[in-house]
């Protein structure tokens, strides 16, 4: 990450290839990849860093994600909807999809600047969403969709997957008091490993009925699994987690 001054442009053109094949796209203008990766530290002008495009960027980030939550959770209300929106897209999240990159070594930075070896989170979230606008001014919304959906697809799943894990037990009560009558309960079977690093084995049951058991790094995280292996039992689908 050398300051903007020291490099020729030779040198310029040499880290924009690099980093076109990090992401995987190729610029019809790289100019709008070098303004994307230059810092307000090494700009001549702040209309020149990638300020502006950090705020176009946000858009279209938050716009593809908008579009996949409408679509992928049809029973949820607005309300949800954008809690869901603010853990996909957060800062943090946006820093880590630009780690993954590397985009923090094709960053142009000023002389003043130094990171210690450590880009700053911010620093990484804000090229991330300059980035997608590069690709959206340069490629237009189906390069840009394609782009971002590589990196909030798996976001969207892992939520999704949670919020199901965390309604397992609410679900379970539900049909357990439809289908039994009673009110599940969760016993801890086995536990095994050292105090630091224990798994526990937890089943549920109602009455005398115990369903397949589950494991969990925590008591919580096995209620939770052994839930949705209930659920799984009685709907007589395969079990989402190991029973031994």
């Amino acid at each position: 990450m050398p300051p903007s001054d020291t490099l020729t442009t030779t040198r310029e053109r040499a880290v924009l290839e690099e980093c076109q094949d990090a992401i995987g796209y190729r610029f019809q203008r790289p100019e709008l990849l070098r303004s994307a990766l230059t810092h307000t530290s090494s700009a001549n002008t702040r209309a020149a860093s990638n300020e502006r495009l950090e705020f176009l960027g946000d858009s279209v980030l938050g716009l593809v994600t908008c579009e996949q939550l409408f679509r992928r959770f049809p029973e949820y209300q607005e309300g949800d909807l954008t809690k869901v929106k603010s853990v996909v897209v957060s800062r943090k999240t946006c820093a880590r999809f630009s780690q993954e990159l590397g985009l923090g070594d094709f960053l142009f930075l000023g002389k003043g600047v130094h990171t210690y070896g450590e880009m700053p989170s911010n620093m990484l979230a804000d090229v991330f969403e300059a980035l997608v606008a590069a690709i959206f001014l340069d490629g237009g919304w189906d390069a840009a969709k394609i782009f971002v959906l590589r990196f909030i697809e798996p976001e969207i799943e892992r939520v999704a997957r949670e919020a199901i894990s965390a309604n397992s037990k609410s679900q379970l009560q539900t049909v357990v008091q439809r289908e039994y009558g009673g009110t599940p309960r969760y016993f801890l079977l086995d536990e095994q490993g050292p105090d630091h690093d224990k798994c526990f084995k937890v089943a549920a049951q109602v009455d005398d009925h115990r369903f397949p058991a589950a494991w969990g790094r925590t008591k919580k995280e096995a209620e939770l699994k052994a839930a949705m292996n209930a659920l799984a039992n009685i709907r007589g689908d395969e079990l989402p987690y190991p029973s031994d």
